[in-house]
């Protein structure tokens, strides 16, 4: 929209923006005014002694920038839980009643905690000094002169300038518009740009879609409209994820059974038999402690903390944890072709004048274009570029009336009086919206297009406003200008991995769809020659549904056309990612499972979006794929380890106390089973590499492998104790049972590690193999013997455990491949 004055009257013009939502008198403060400059004035800002008055009273954008939790918050997290409560009083108490083998579960845990607190604070540093560099610099005007500062030093009364892209930090009141436009639909929800003149207010959150000028700062800090929102939204957080909350779901559950079982085993052990005190209560804690999964919350923070640190090594800005784990879900990438496929420079290949045009004086005209628009996009950069103010001698035009270039729109124009007096008025734009249907020129347009060239039309118009909806009927073609975009070179690999990886890719944009679709096609993009132009595409959800997943490639597309995209791949059930740079991105970006920005992206778009590539590199969106499906495959296999032994620890318990017998494992056995087939094996397969992409339903999944693992190896180890009882007697007698359950359990429990470890790698067999080899020297090493009350009786019941682990082991493969059968892999 072009700017216009107000009447004599003061008030607007037609054309205006809509009705305020909130008084710009309203927005000033009583005490300490805001003085706003007089309209038409260039407003030169606050002066260096007037900032340091404002700072000394306090009136300073002190919003905090995005931050992760503090050290305290981060060691409180780790230290103060439900479970590490639960496993301390039990280890203050084994301390007192039992030798230090059967306190071990404790050192254990104080171990855990200290590597959850390293790893996260290591995190926490690498996302804060990337959040410096990803952070928006406002340009603020002091003492007459322009400079970038932090968001954080702005203070009341300070003049901000504004351009396409850039977010509006704090509240305001307009001092100078030049064809302004704002979208403030991420706040009020109303989708059409509302047009600003002086005087008006502005508000934080909202941000420019085209024109420009310069506002002055009349709420800052806390009392900005939008600063609590902003402070949520863009605060490093660890909750909303599916992962995390079902982890929180399970441990639930295991504390609901912990309860009543721990009671259970407390009374039999310690009132039912008969047995000696200090001997019961740690049998009694030996049954308690492998109830709780300590470890699985462990193993998910540090798994995602190495992946922060991981993705900031190659300058990607995690704004939001549970990211990682939605990039990995994601089935759908949808692409802005400007700044992802192609880079933003572009470069003008050829100008072809039309209609019998001199072509001296078409580079006139685009050199006159050139110079009405004080921030041009990658398309008019290009024409400044090839036809420089200055140029050939020539001065450019002067100036009447400006309309900068809008996405929704398509086009840009100006209004110049020539060097010889004589008005004329242009538009520079889409051809195919510009031209009626059925226009010849359209036929030497779309042979262009297919070889992926980016055509513009020249076309003069009637004098008048520029912003009318009819401005371009009667236009006359003047020239095509013909633009030549740049590939990334990383491009085509990347798309190639999506493709191998079964994620679909849609490219986006709001160019020529014929065109794109052969940009597209240049980088290897399956399914480019299915184009689609976005004014043909229907308005129903599901018809639009179904015209997404049909077609790969999307031209002419609107702002809030992108966003109903995104909206209708996901009422099919797909999980999208939407990637982009320019402020046309940022409500697709939004509303998208997971938006992705490119750091050199408007500040909008770096707002909103929950990952930011710094780098600017669409090569690195395969790195935070691999990191989330890591993330997530891995800890599904891991929590099945750990929720196998909460399972059969709860059985075994439940059986112990209806059969009215000892428990018969001590702390340091159950200590030594966790340590070698879920601690240290879990540590390591949940930071392997893994392709596989993230399922849903992460509870249902592991449950129904952990729960018919523990059932197996619950039953195999109460058969092999019930025999023992049975085949020893004496004094030792209970030592030799109790040897004996544990080389069951450790065979069981090895297998379901064996399983879980596939598919074999070297490294792989090796840890299994490694596992085996440590309790093997437990075994036959004497002083560890005696350290952990482990020794074999006889040659028969040792045979016995290990063919009852055998037959486990076949009922354990037989439930696996039933399940895998039943509810898929």
């Amino acid at each position: 929209m072009t700017q216009r004055a107000l009447d004599s009257s003061g008030e607007q013009t037609p054309g205006s923006s809509r009705p305020a939502m909130i008084d710009a008198g309203a927005e000033l403060d009583p005490v300490h005014p805001v003085d706003l400059p007089p309209s038409g004035h260039r407003a030169t800002g606050l002066t260096t002694a007037e900032v340091a008055e404002r700072v000394a009273r306090g009136e300073v954008n002190d919003v905090p920038v995005r931050s992760s939790r503090s050290l305290t918050e981060i060691v409180r997290a780790n230290v103060f839980t439900r479970f590490n409560l639960i496993i301390g009083v039990l280890w203050v108490i084994m301390l007192f009643v039992a030798p230090i083998q059967d306190s071990l579960f404790g050192f254990v845990i104080v171990a855990n905690t200290g590597i959850g607190i390293i790893q996260e604070w290591r995190a926490k540093r690498t996302l804060d000094s990337l959040a410096v560099i990803g952070e928006a610099k406002p340009t603020v005007r002091r003492d007459g002169t322009a400079a970038e500062v932090s968001t954080h030093e702005i203070v009341l009364g300070d003049v901000i300038e504004l351009g396409p892209g850039d977010k509006v930090v704090v509240d305001g009141t307009v001092a100078e518009a030049d064809s302004l436009e704002v979208d403030e639909s991420l706040l009020t929800g109303e989708a059409d740009p509302v047009l600003k003149r002086p005087g008006d207010p502005v508000m934080s959150g909202s941000f420019v879609v085209a024109g420009g000028g310069a506002f002055t700062a009349t709420k800052v800090g806390r009392e900005a409209y939008a600063a609590q929102l902003a402070e949520e939204a863009s605060r490093f957080t660890l909750v909303h994820s599916e992962l995390r909350s079902g982890i929180s779901t399970i441990l639930k559950y295991v504390t609901w059974m912990m309860v009543p079982t721990a009671i259970g085993l407390i009374i039999s052990q310690l009132v039912v038999k008969d047995n000696n005190f200090k001997d019961s209560v740690a049998r009694t804690v030996g049954g308690i402690v492998p109830m709780i999964p300590e470890g699985l919350v462990l193993l998910t923070s540090v798994a995602f903390a190495i992946g922060v640190v991981r993705l900031g090594r190659k300058q990607c800005l995690v704004q939001e944890l549970p990211a990682i784990e939605g990039l990995a879900r994601v089935d759908v990438v949808c692409l802005d072709k400007t700044g992802t496929l192609t880079e933003g420079g572009m470069d003008i290949t050829e100008v072809r004048p039309l209609n019998g045009s001199d072509e001296a004086y078409v580079h006139q005209v685009l050199r006159s274009l050139g110079s009405s628009d004080p921030r041009p996009n990658a398309s008019l950069q290009a024409i400044i570029d090839a036809y420089p103010a200055g140029g050939d001698g020539k001065a450019a035009w002067t100036v009447t009336e400006a309309m900068p270039f809008s996405s929704a729109r398509k086009y840009s124009g100006a209004a110049f009086t020539e060097t010889d007096g004589t008005s004329s008025a242009w538009l520079l734009g889409a051809p195919d919206v510009l031209l009626p249907e059925g226009d010849p020129t359209l036929d030497e347009i779309e042979h262009l297009n297919e070889q992926g060239l980016r055509v513009l039309l020249l076309a003069r118009v009637p004098s008048g406003e520029l912003d009318a909806p009819d401005a371009a009927e009667g236009d006359v073609p003047t020239a095509l200008v013909v633009l030549e975009q740049r590939l990334r070179p990383d491009a085509a690999e990347t798309l190639k991995y999506f493709a191998q990886q079964n994620v679909a890719t849609k490219v986006i944009s709001g160019d020529n769809a014929v065109s794109v679709g052969a940009v597209a096609g240049k980088l290897g993009l399956a399914g480019a020659e299915n184009t689609l132009d976005a004014r043909r595409m229907p308005t129903d959800p599901d018809e639009m549904a179904t015209a997404m997943e049909q077609n790969a490639v999307f031209g002419r597309v609107t702002p809030q056309q992108k966003r109903d995209m995104v909206a209708a791949l996901q009422s099919r059930g797909h999980t999208v990612a939407m990637t982009g740079d320019g402020v046309n991105d940022v409500l697709a970006l939004k509303d998208a499972d997971i938006g992705v920005s490119m750091g050199s992206g408007s500040e909008a778009t770096r707002a909103v979006a929950q990952i930011v590539l710094l780098n600017n590199s669409f090569a690195t969106l395969p790195s935070v794929v691999a990191e989330g499906r890591r993330v997530i495959g891995n800890i599904t296999r891991v929590a099945t380890l750990f929720l196998t032994k909460t399972v059969y620890s709860v059985l075994l318990a439940i059986l112990v106390v209806c059969s009215q017998v000892e428990y018969p494992f001590l702390p340091r056995h159950l200590t030594l089973l966790a340590t070698l087939t879920i601690g240290v094996p879990a540590f390591f397969l949940a930071l392997a590499p893994n392709k596989e992409r993230a399922q849903p339903h992460f509870v249902r999944r592991v449950m129904r492998y952990a729960i018919p693992s523990g059932v197996i190896a619950a039953a195999a180890t109460f058969t092999t104790y019930l025999i023992a009882r049975h085949h020893y007697s004496g004094p030792g007698a209970l030592e030799a049972e109790t040897s004996a359950a544990t080389l069951t359990l450790f065979l069981v429990a090895m297998w379901v590690l064996a399983i879980i470890a596939r598919p074999y790698t070297w490294w792989r067999i090796g840890l299994v193999a490694a596992m085996g080899l440590g309790f093997l020297i437990v075994l036959v090493v004497p002083w560890l013997q005696d350290f952990f009350a482990l020794k074999l009786v006889g040659t028969t019941l040792p045979w016995t455990a290990v063919g009852i682990a055998v037959a486990a082991a076949a009922l354990l493969e037989l439930s696996w491949r039933w399940v895998g059968r039943r509810f898929g892999a």
